[in-house]
């Protein structure tokens, strides 16, 4: 089972997108623990409110109030709406939130059935709840409850937040949310120091993105097929929240470049791509021998073959570096050379050979980051994180023009 939690302002926020949900027939409501019934037994945003008002109004210093977690056993368990329910409880009980008013849903407007719990990070003394190692207390939790209602586990490294990613799945339909747990899981685990390099993982999933500048600058996402050709319409960045965003972007770069230099990524790659180098026959034996060593290689060549660009994918480091960025010894120019031109080894010899400082290049690099291995599972609501902000920004605004109303009388 995998759990993800998150923090919120707005409580209306959060209520009012699962009442859509339950209006539309596609989330229903399992269990309320002290919270008001509602006489048709549906989500009641009044009631809610009514329900949670006495603990806000104890505490107004914390900001984030919003305690909202949500439960993705494997549909493979087939649980009815008892066990799922008293799951729920469990965990609620095991993370420190078993006293609190809370609201639990079962939501089934994606092909995987899954909970959402509703509360507060406030407790009935007006204090905030602690939450230190919240995600890592919440793992081992779940790891329990799979052990006492004998759920399917979870595979190695799938219990994290972040979202296992393989590439998309026409077959298994809502592509926007495919592409969004794809884009989030990448900037979760890759580094990478410009958007080219961004491009060319995401290319690995069958998702190609596009900057947009101008008076407010965005990304556009497109679906392609094994060939790279686009299909159907583009995806907005917003769509999936501020984490895949232009703004989100370059403050990734800037991370990449800091954690790649303090890893020394690039003196460990350098001296296994020139091993490579010095062995490879042709481009396709190199791209083998990077393979061994859990290296990815893409080369970009026009219409006659001339290679303009490569990028490597250190898979075990999580880095994509373009050629060019580990030096001139690797950069598209060399390549081409040294593939496409009958003094091969004269390249080579030239190129190699001084050797990069860093690790043995028969050095074991680890094992290869399961790419497209790996099920999806469902990740963030991302029509919930926008509508929320929404609701935020609404509410925002009325209390300035409200201020400013009082102002001028």
């Amino acid at each position: 089972m995998l759990a993800k939690i998150s923090s919120g302002k707005s409580v209306f926020g959060v209520l009012r997108y699962n009442k859509i949900k339950v209006d539309d027939e596609h989330a229903a409501v399992l269990y309320r623990q002290k919270m008001f019934d509602s006489p048709d037994g549906k989500l009641s945003i009044k009631d809610c409110m009514d329900s949670f008002y006495p603990y806000l109004a104890l505490n107004q210093r914390t900001e984030k109030v919003v305690f909202h977690a949500s439960l993705n056993p494997d549909p493979k368990d087939g649980l009815s709406d008892e066990q799922l329910s008293e799951i729920a409880q469990c965990y609620m009980q095991k993370l420190g939130y078993g006293n609190q008013p809370y609201i639990v849903l079962k939501h089934s407007d994606i092909k995987r059935e899954h909970l959402h719990i509703i509360s507060l990070r406030i407790d009935e003394n007006g204090r905030k709840i602690n939450d230190s190692y919240e995600a890592a207390r919440s793992m081992k939790i779940c790891k329990e409850l799979e052990d006492e209602f004998k759920l399917i586990p979870l595979k190695k490294g799938e219990r994290q937040e972040e979202i296992p990613i393989r590439k998309i799945d026409y077959k298994a339909g809502d592509i926007k949310h495919q592409v969004g747990d794809i884009t989030k899981a990448v900037m979760n685990h890759f580094y990478f120091q410009s958007f080219g390099e961004y491009r060319t993982i995401l290319e690995q999933f069958n998702i190609t993105a596009e900057e947009i500048k101008g008076k407010h600058n965005g990304i556009l996402y497109s679906v392609t097929d094994d060939k790279g050709n686009r299909t159907g319409r583009p995806f907005k960045s917003s769509l999936f929240g501020k984490e895949t965003g232009y703004e989100a972007l370059q403050k990734h770069y800037e991370q990449s470049k800091s954690s790649v230099e303090k890893k020394m990524i690039k003196e460990q790659l350098c001296p296994v791509i020139a091993q490579s180098m010095r062995q490879a026959k042709n481009i396709n034996d190199f791209r083998l021998l990077l393979k061994k060593k859990n290296i990815g290689v893409i080369f970009r060549q026009n219409e006659t073959g001339r290679i303009y660009g490569v990028t490597f994918i250190d898979y075990p480091n999580r880095a994509v570096l373009n050629g060019s960025r580990l030096g001139k010894a690797f950069s598209a120019n060399v390549f081409n050379d040294l593939f496409n031109s009958p003094h091969k080894q004269n390249v080579i010899s030239r190129q190699t050979e001084k050797r990069q400082p860093g690790i043995n290049s028969d050095s074991d690099l680890g094992s290869v980051f399961g790419l497209l291995d790996i099920p999806q599972l469902p990740g963030s609501d991302y029509e919930e994180d926008a509508f929320i902000r929404e609701q935020e920004y609404e509410a925002k605004r009325r209390r300035l023009k409200a201020k400013k109303k009082g102002r001028r009388l």
